[in-house]
C-alpha cells in the first residue's frame, strides 16, 4: 500500500502563552476567562488578520499561529505585546494577563488542522526563554527581520533547549524595550483602527496654515476607507520619496533635494495628512523603488515622487501620485520654471494635487507670499547645497557653505538656522570650548532669522535649542511647538521637546515626544539621536540597564556623541561594570569632539544650563559614575 506523501512547507510559527495562567484562574477563574476571551476577540484575532496570519490551535493559556511571513508574524507579536501594557495599566500587578511569545522560521509538517515537527518545537522553546511581556525570536528569524522592522533585538547566543539537537540561536526584545515603542494602533469594533492614535497626533497639528478635505464623489473613485489599508496606513498618509536629478551632474543634487523637503512641509501643513519625515525618505534616495513595499514598511498609503532636470536659468520637475497599496499612478504633471520660482513652483505642486484628486485645499497661509523671498539667488543656492550637507552629515563642509552664504546676503534665512544650530549644537552636549560666546552668537544669528522670518519652523526649533543653552526650557518647549504648527513633520521639533523635558527631568514626557519622532521618520539617519535622548531619560530614572541597552542601539546606527559615551561610561560604573566603563572613558577621552576633558569641566557646562533639583541630583549622580569609571575631576 502506497504512503501518502507527507506535505511539508517553511512558514513562520508563532507560540504563545499566558504567564501564570494556573495563579490567575486560581485567584479569579470567571474573571480571568472572561478577560482572556475578550483579549482574543478584541485584540489577538484582529492583529492576527491585520498581518496576515493564521491560528492553528488554541491550547487555553495559549496559542499556535503560523504566518507566511516573518516579518508580519514579528510585527503582530510586537503590536499585541505593546498593547498589552497599556491594556494592563488598570489592574493590579497581580492580575494581569501577561504573554510569553516565541517565533521561528522553520519547516514543518502539515496536516489539515496542525503543524508539527522541529520547526514548531523550538517556537516553543523559545517562548519559554522569552521574559513575560517580550518576545524570543530564533536566528533564522532574526536574519530575516534585522533590516525590515525598528526593533532591536538583544543577541542571546546559542541555547540548548529541550528535544532539540542542535544548539539555536535566540535573539531577544525584552518588556522594558517594548514599553518604550509607540503605542500601536487598536485594532477593535468599527472604530477606525488610527482613530485614537490620529486624534491625539492632530491636536498638535491644530492651527496648520492649509486644511485638506476629501471631497464627495472623488472621480478617481477614491474614499477614505474605514479599515486601514493591509500596510495598515492612514488613509491620507505620504512619503514624499526623493526627487531624481536628470542633469547628469552629481552636483545638482541638492537642487533636488531641496524640492523633495519643501514638499515635504507644505503637505504636512494640512491638517488631516500624516506626512513621514523628509530624513527617512532620504533613505531610499538612489535605491530602487517599490512603492508598494514602501508603503507598507512605513505604514503610508501614497506616495509622491518625481524628477527635477535643472539648466542654468531653469528646472523642470515632473511628479506622480502613486498609490502605495496597488502601485496605481493617480495623477502626474510636468513644470517649467525659473530657478528663482522654486518656492511658487512647490505650492502649485500642492495646489495641482489637491485639484487632481479632487482634494479641497484651504489655501490661506500654504502659499509663500507672506515668506521672506532669497535676496540672492546665489546665496540661496549655497544655503539649499549646505542643508543638503547637513542631512549627510557633512558638518564641517555645510558650516562653510552657510558662512559664504551669508557673506552674500546676509539676510539667508536657511543659512542663519544652519550656522545657529551648529554653533549652539556644542554647548548642549557640554562639549563647547566658549558656552558663554557660543550661546550668546548663536542667539543672534536665530534672533536675525526669526525677525525675517517668524513663520519658518526650522528657525524656531533652534531658537528652542538656544533657549536650552540659556536654562529657559519651558519657554524652549513652546518654542519648538511652534514649529509643529508651522510643519507638524519637523521631527527636529519634537527632538528638542524630548531633550527639554530631560533637562527638566520629566522621562515620560520626553518617552512620549521622542516616540512621536520615530513614528514620523523610522528611519531617520539621525535616529541613534533620538535612542540616546531616550537613554538618558532612562538614566534620570536611575534605570542603567536601560540606559545602557538605548545607548547600544544608537552605537549600532551612528557615531556615539562625546555625552552619550560619558553616560555609558557613568552607567556601566554605577551598574558595577567598571571594565568597560573604563572602555568608554577611553573612548570619550579620544574623541576628537571631546572638549570637557575632566568632571569639574563637563559639570560646570551642564550646570549652567538647568538648575531644578532633580536636575542637581541626576548631574551628581552622573558625576559619581564618571569618577568610578575613571574620569579625573
Amino acid at each position: 500500500m502506497v504512503q501518502p506523501r507527507i506535505q511539508r512547507k517553511l512558514v513562520s510559527v508563532v507560540v504563545a502563552d499566558v504567564v501564570g495562567f494556573s495563579r490567575l484562574t486560581e485567584l479569579d477563574e470567571e474573571g480571568t476567562h472572561a478577560r482572556l476571551g475578550a483579549l482574543q476577540r478584541d485584540l489577538i484575532k484582529p492583529k492576527i488578520n491585520e498581518h496576515h496570519g493564521r491560528i492553528i490551535k488554541n491550547t487555553g493559556d495559549g496559542a499556535l499561529l503560523e504566518f507566511a511571513s516573518v516579518v508580519d508574524a514579528v510585527r503582530c507579536a510586537v503590536e499585541i505585546q505593546r498593547e498589552m501594557i497599556d491594556r494592563n495599566a488598570d489592574f493590579p500587578e497581580d492580575r494581569r494577563i501577561v504573554f510569553r511569545i516565541g517565533i521561528n522560521l522553520g519547516d514543518v509538517i502539515v496536516e489539515p488542522d496542525d503543524i508539527h515537527g522541529d520547526g514548531v518545537n523550538v517556537a516553543a522553546r523559545l517562548e519559554g526563554l522569552a521574559e513575560p511581556g517580550g518576545v524570543c525570536i530564533s536566528g533564522t528569524a532574526h536574519d530575516q527581520v534585522r533590516d525590515r522592522l525598528p526593533y532591536f533585538f538583544a543577541e542571546k547566543g546559542e541555547q540548548t533547549v529541550k528535544n532539540i539537537s542542535r544548539p539555536v540561536r535566540v535573539y531577544s526584545l525584552g518588556a522594558n524595550a517594548i514599553a518604550a515603542l509607540p503605542a500601536s494602533p487598536p485594532s477593535v469594533g468599527n472604530q477606525s483602527p488610527w482613530r485614537h492614535w490620529s486624534n491625539s497626533w492632530l491636536a498638535a497639528a491644530a492651527g496648520t496654515a492649509a486644511v485638506l478635505v476629501v471631497a464627495a464623489g472623488l472621480w478617481l473613485g477614491f474614499k477614505p476607507a474605514k479599515e486601514p489599508s493591509p500596510a495598515g496606513a492612514v488613509p491620507l498618509s505620504i512619503v514624499v520619496l526623493p526627487f531624481a536629478n536628470l542633469s547628469g551632474d552629481p552636483a545638482q543634487d541638492y537642487l533636488a533635494d531641496a524640492i523633495t523637503e519643501e514638499l515635504t512641509t507644505a503637505l504636512s501643513r494640512s491638517k488631516g495628512t500624516f506626512v513621514i519625515a523628509r530624513s527617512t525618505a532620504f533613505t531610499y534616495k538612489g535605491k530602487p523603488i517599490d512603492v508598494k513595499q514602501i508603503g507598507k514598511d512605513l505604514g503610508v498609503r501614497y506616495a509622491l515622487e518625481g524628477s527635477a532636470q535643472p539648466s542654468n536659468t531653469k528646472v523642470r520637475v515632473t511628479a506622480q501620485f502613486i498609490d502605495a497599496e496597488t502601485g496605481a499612478h493617480l495623477w502626474a504633471d510636468q513644470f517649467d520654471v525659473d530657478r528663482s520660482n522654486l518656492l511658487e513652483m512647490q505650492d502649485e505642486i500642492v495646489l495641482r494635487l489637491s485639484r487632481a484628486l479632487s482634494f479641497q485645499f484651504l489655501v490661506a497661509g500654504i502659499a509663500r507670499g507672506d515668506r521672506a523671498p532669497p535676496g540672492n539667488l546665489d546665496a540661496q543656492d549655497l544655503a539649499m547645497r549646505c542643508a543638503a550637507d547637513i542631512y549627510r552629515g557633512r558638518w564641517a563642509t555645510a558650516a562653510s557653505l552657510c558662512v559664504r552664504a551669508l557673506q552674500i546676503d546676509p539676510r539667508n534665512v536657511p543659512a542663519l538656522n544652519i550656522s545657529a544650530f551648529l554653533i549652539i549644537f556644542p554647548v548642549i552636549l557640554a562639549q563647547s570650548e566658549d558656552p558663554l560666546a557660543a550661546t550668546r552668537q548663536a542667539d543672534e544669528l536665530i534672533s536675525r532669522a526669526l525677525a525675517i522670518d517668524p513663520n519658518d519652523d526650522h528657525a524656531r526649533v533652534v531658537k528652542a535649542w538656544v533657549l536650552m543653552a540659556q536654562n529657559r526650557h519651558e519657554e524652549a518647549i513652546v518654542e519648538a511647538e511652534r514649529g509643529l504648527t508651522l510643519s507638524p513633520s519637523n521631527v527636529d521639533a519634537y527632538m528638542a521637546i524630548g531633550v527639554a523635558n530631560n533637562f527638566l527631568c520629566r522621562p515620560e514626557r520626553v518617552f512620549e515626544a521622542v516616540d512621536k519622532a520615530i513614528r514620523l521618520s523610522p528611519r531617520d539617519p539621525y535616529l541613534g539621536g533620538f535612542y540616546e535622548a531616550k537613554a538618558e531619560a532612562y538614566f534620570v530614572m536611575h534605570q542603567d540597564a536601560n540606559t545602557i541597552e538605548w545607548i547600544q542601539r544608537s552605537a549600532i546606527l551612528q557615531s556615539v556623541d562625546p555625552y552619550a559615551r560619558l553616560m555609558l561610561a557613568s552607567a556601566f560604573a554605577l551598574s558595577g561594570q567598571q571594565a568597560k566603563a573604563g572602555e568608554a572613558i577611553k573612548a570619550y577621552l579620544a574623541d576628537s569632539r571631546t572638549k570637557s576633558r575632566t568632571i569639574s569641566q563637563f559639570q560646570t557646562q551642564q550646570l549652567a544650563m538647568a538648575d531644578n533639583p532633580r536636575w542637581l541630583a541626576y548631574n551628581s549622580r552622573f558625576a559619581e559614575g564618571l569618577r568610578k569609571a575613571g574620569l579625573p575631576d
